[in-house]
């Protein structure tokens, strides 16, 4: 679809929005307000119960850590159709988008499309792949309807939550099946929403069980790679699952699956891996695979609980670099709250998680040894002491880690609580935390390019390293937060986060060779150590307003600045980290409005800045979404959404290590309906 007439139709979406707006805004005292206009009063938001930061439920105001969460009324209003896109809304989290499938998202720096130093969660289980010790973006996915909300805890979490909670964790909540009842179509399409499609339905088996099942596709189109060629990743996605929920006195139990398949594509550029493969540069690829989880809750009493949850999730990969690989994973969690001595709030539990992977050779890369196996031991504990009662509390905690290629790891954890009065809290922490190696660092031979020309050509390979090591991080934090009105708060937090042992690109000349041939190359070895170090430091701030019962604004504002240390004259071939300082905006800013016209009628704007990026020479760029919403009546909703409104396309990352054809992200529209009965 060609950009005036994508133009043409964003025009009349801001017309037509205009004209509403205006309309409403001078016929406002005679319209009745509705309760449910915006989702929740600024105030309430504040007493929003949240789970990640210390494992069991917490006011927002009264946890010690940089926490922002997303609600499902964020998501709705946003227009985002995925939960990539649904993250861009936290400060301190860093969204860029490579390509149709593929996504860079990391927090507090660090990002690449195999950023490693962030822990995701969906209801409390891990998703990050061990292979590289990163989230494969395009798997995760759910029926975005059912997400209840998005905890981003910014920062260290890994005295709970483990090796690789280093910069933070996110954790993705659905809703309980009690809460989903009735049935839920949805559909629509549009320029580069190519089409999509869902369908939930919710019942009950008895008074004390619940259930739902989903089921959702979708297809996106091809991005344009740089000299407008076509970047060959248009995405196809299908998805199913269930839930059910029992409850029998104070014993909840849970079990929930998904399937999917994804179908998605990549173009690679020839100048940039192995000789012996140029003529491979684009073809299609899949995945599949299905998730099952268990879960048991019991309450024994306010501050008193056991948790034991165990979940197997399986995949089938085929993509470009790799002709297939497999993995699955088990993990069993147990956990356990109870108070002590009037003062102390115990939480203390352990963790096995087991990972298999088979990989076989592909273009680009393969694995020694193919198939691998790797278990995990966990055990911590967490005291929160009150030492003054209502308004000071000190929180000591520390997780043990066993992994099959570093050993034990400690991580302990330490903050501190204010709260001199219902509108003032400030806190303090430090930590440290570790991310241990990934399979990749230990086994990859990676065919990473080429440089100079015939007859003086060398090809890159990437070799992993048995002696690679963790890299460690401790952390510095303070936050403030203030409620300065029942319609505003505003929440700050800053850090100074000091990292060592960062892995670093060297030479290896025994493994240096010469490949006569046509052409003749000279391979050039290339292996890991943990010579690299850094420091970064930054502010966040995030400001809620409610002018009106009817209008809400919120705004964030993200500043980081970072610091790498290393002597490696192949530091610019790993931007993940060698290069890390180069390839993170220094600034990020959103700012969205949500504006209830009338009972029927919503307006939602949503404005970003990010900063340039000098490596990859990509320049600052300010983009919005709107979303218009109308309700004819109670369970019918249209809703018609302008995306990237600003330009007509703009870059935002390079896929770090695979070679993809950098691409832009296009302007887009898309109409769609929602009917509950």
């Amino acid at each position: 679809m060609s950009g005036s007439y994508i133009g043409a139709h964003l025009s009349l979406l801001f017309l037509i929005s205009a004209s509403f707006f205006w309309v409403n805004f001078v016929s406002a005292n005679n319209i009745r307000a509705n309760a449910q206009l915006l989702d929740l009063p600024i105030e309430e938001l504040m007493k929003v119960q949240v789970t990640t930061a210390s494992r069991h439920s917490q006011k927002l105001a009264e946890i010690p850590a940089a926490v922002f969460v997303i609600t499902q009324d964020d998501i709705r209003r946003s227009g985002a159709t995925s939960i990539p896109e649904a993250l861009r809304m936290a400060p301190g989290v860093e969204v860029a988008r490579i390509g149709t499938d593929k996504w860079a998202i990391n927090i507090r720096g660090f990002n690449g499309r195999f950023a490693d130093k962030l822990q995701v969660l969906i209801d409390g289980r891990s998703v990050y792949n061990p292979l590289f010790s990163g989230v494969q973006w395009e798997q995760l996915d759910t029926f975005m309807e059912d997400i209840e909300r998005i905890e981003v805890i910014r920062g260290p979490g890994a005295a709970l939550w483990g090796a690789n909670a280093v910069n933070g964790v996110i954790n993705i909540i659905t809703k309980k099946a009690r809460d989903t009842q009735g049935t839920l179509f949805t559909a629509g399409g549009g320029s580069f929403e190519r089409g999509f499609v869902g369908a939930r339905h919710g019942g009950k088996i008895n008074e004390d069980t619940a259930y739902r099942v989903y089921a959702k596709g979708f297809a996106r189109d091809n991005m344009e790679a740089m000299q407008g060629k076509n970047a060959n990743d248009n995405w196809h996605s299908a998805r199913g699952g269930f839930r059910l929920d029992h409850q029998r006195g104070n014993d909840h139990f849970t079990l929930q699956g998904d399937i999917f398949y994804n179908s998605f594509g990549d173009t690679l550029s020839k100048s940039s891996f192995d000789i012996t493969n140029s003529q491979i540069d684009s073809a299609r690829g899949h995945n599949e695979g299905g998730n099952i989880r268990f879960r048991w809750d019991r309450t024994i009493s306010e501050k008193s609980a056991i948790m034991f949850q165990a979940y197997y999730d399986r995949v089938d990969y085929k993509s470009l670099i790799s002709n297939q690989f497999k993995a699955e994973s088990f993990d069993i969690d147990i956990n356990h709250r109870f108070p002590l001595f009037n003062r102390h709030d115990v939480t203390w539990g352990f963790n096995y998680r087991l990972y298999h992977n088979k990989i076989y050779d592909g273009a680009l890369l393969s694995f020694i040894p193919r198939d691998r196996i790797n278990q995990l031991f966990s055990g911590y504990i967490r005291d929160e002491i009150t030492l003054i009662p209502e308004r000071l509390k000190l929180t000591l905690g520390t997780r043990l880690d066993h992994n099959d290629f570093t050993g034990l790891e400690v991580q302990p954890n330490g903050r501190l609580m204010w709260t001199p009065n219902e509108k003032n809290s400030i806190w303090l922490a430090i930590s440290r935390a570790v991310r241990t190696p990934s399979r990749a660092e230990n086994d990859v031979l990676f065919n990473y390019g080429t440089q100079g020309k015939p007859p003086f050509l060398t090809v890159l390979q990437l070799n992993g390293s048995p002696h690679f090591n963790s890299e460690k991080l401790l952390a510095y934090e303070a936050g403030y937060r203030y409620q300065l009105a029942p319609q505003a708060s505003i929440d700050i937090a800053a850090f100074y986060n000091d990292y060592s042992q960062l892995r670093d690109l060297t030479f290896d000349p025994r493994l240096g060779s010469f490949h006569a041939g046509i052409p003749s190359y000279f391979l050039l070895p290339i292996g890991l150590n943990n010579k690299a170090s850094g420091q970064t430091q930054g502010v966040e701030v995030s400001v809620d307003w409610q002018p009106h019962e009817k209008w809400r604004l919120q705004g964030n504002y993200s500043f980081l600045t970072m610091q790498i240390h290393s002597e490696s004259p192949f530091r610019s071939l790993d931007p993940t980290t060698g290069s890390a300082d180069k390839i993170t905006p220094q600034h990020n800013m959103s700012f969205r409005s949500h504006y209830d016209l009338s009972e029927k009628l919503q307006f939602n704007l949503w404005m970003r800045y990010v900063s340039n990026i000098s490596f990859y020479n990509i320049p600052d760029y300010v983009t919005m979404d709107a979303k218009l919403i109308f309700k004819p009546t109670k369970n019918v909703e249209l809703f018609l959404v302008g995306q990237n409104l600003f330009q007509e396309k703009h870059k935002e990352f390079v896929s770090d290590f695979i070679p993809s054809l950098p691409a832009y992200i296009p302007q887009g529209i898309y109409a769609g309906a929602q009917w509950r009965f």
